[in-house]
């Protein structure tokens, strides 16, 4: 964003605020055993909102707010875009790619290869967004991500599920579900149907828009602490719209309704407005370091995640694997299961933050 002399500088509360994101991600993921796990580290099995939901809605967040702070610059110097939109088309092909590469782990099976998953839905919200970014204004990319929320309510509550000739919001007895029975290619996530499928990818746009929307408020005219205050005021009205949307229209990860998109917008904002206030205009920079850590190189932390799993997750020692035997080992010392699975969970984090030092000490960015 600009500071006093009209320059771009950095905020280390949105670097942190993605290297945290990240790791959470990897926590979530990665538990020391699936039978222990905290009730909020997992998903919702339907309705409703954990921690561990409210993840890829704030990373997708965190990609809009990097758009209007990346593009800005470059939209205020005039450069063209058509080289703008082919760094664009690459990077999210480069992205969906490296998805479609987990996917395959380890055994790749293309027989039973899934199109979709997390990276897959940054790498399509990212293009999506980017090219918006560069051909709107803000007011268009607000009534824009309005209309397609309501869109995606009006088509989820009022069209009947065909086959079952009556609306149904149920797991695999829904309209995106259908639309992805039909039209999805290869292995749906649950069977018949995909929590990062082709209907709810619409409103996962939003999430996307209401990023660049905190961006571009970041890099207006108003004093830092206004900013701030903007933030956090707006994330509170969204976690409130988005509230009251629930009552006729569930706040539900698998499906991305336009409440759940509210709800982890309005945190989303409130969480970066907060930070915003702690780090850049306080300067209350202690304990941030690991964050801004893995998110310099945070896609990438998040694939290299995968690939340490095949080895700490995977490979057998004795005949169990090594995540087992740790969790068994703290169990037996008198550990409740579920924290000792979750303190496994923390330290194949912390095996990832080798990497991820090595890489921000020696300056070395990579760019998926």
């Amino acid at each position: 964003m600009k500071n006093e002399t009209g320059t771009f500088t950095r905020l280390l509360s949105l670097d942190a605020m993605r290297g945290f994101t990240i790791a959470a991600m990897i926590m979530v993921n990665f538990p020391g055993s699936e039978e222990y796990v905290f009730p909020t580290l997992r998903h919702s099995k339907w309705n409703g909102l954990t921690f561990t939901d409210l993840i890829a809605p704030v990373f997708l967040f965190i990609v809009g707010v990097s758009i209007a702070l990346a593009y800005s610059k470059r939209l205020e110097r005039g450069d063209p875009k058509k080289p703008l939109y082919q760094k664009i088309i690459f990077r999210s092909l480069k992205i969906f790619a490296v998805g479609m590469f987990l996917n395959m782990l380890p055994h790749f099976d293309f027989s039973d290869l899934r199109y979709t998953g997390t990276l897959h839905r940054i790498a399509i919200v990212f293009l999506f967004c980017a090219i918006l970014f560069l051909n709107t204004t803000w007011k268009q990319q607000a009534w824009i991500g309005f209309g397609i929320l309501i869109f995606y309510w009006l088509a989820m509550t009022l069209i009947p599920t065909p086959g079952t000739e009556k609306v149904m919001l149920e797991p695999g007895n829904n309209l995106a579900a259908w639309v992805d029975q039909q039209y999805l290619p290869g292995k749906m996530w649950q069977g018949n149907w995909d929590p990062e499928g082709i209907l709810s990818t619409f409103p996962s746009f939003v999430t996307g828009i209401t990023g660049m929307l905190a961006g571009r408020l970041l890099l207006g005219n108003m004093t830092p602490n206004e900013k701030a205050n903007y933030l956090m005021a707006t994330g509170f009205f969204g976690c409130a719209a988005g509230y009251f949307w629930n009552l006729t229209f569930p706040t539900n990860e698998n499906l991305w309704t336009s409440s759940f998109v509210l709800v982890t917008s309005g945190f989303a904002a409130t969480l970066l407005g907060v930070l915003y206030f702690l780090i850049d205009i306080s300067g209350r920079t202690r304990g941030t370091s690991p964050g801004i850590i893995f998110g310099a190189n945070a896609i990438t932390i998040y694939v290299l995640a995968d690939i340490f799993a095949l080895f700490f997750y995977l490979y057998k020692i004795n005949g169990q694997t090594l995540n087992i035997h740790a969790v068994h080992a703290l169990i037996n010392m008198g550990f409740n299961p579920q924290l000792a699975s979750l303190l496994y969970a923390l330290f194949f984090v912390c095996i990832n933050f080798i990497p991820a030092y090595i890489l921000y000490r020696k300056k070395i960015f990579i760019k998926l």
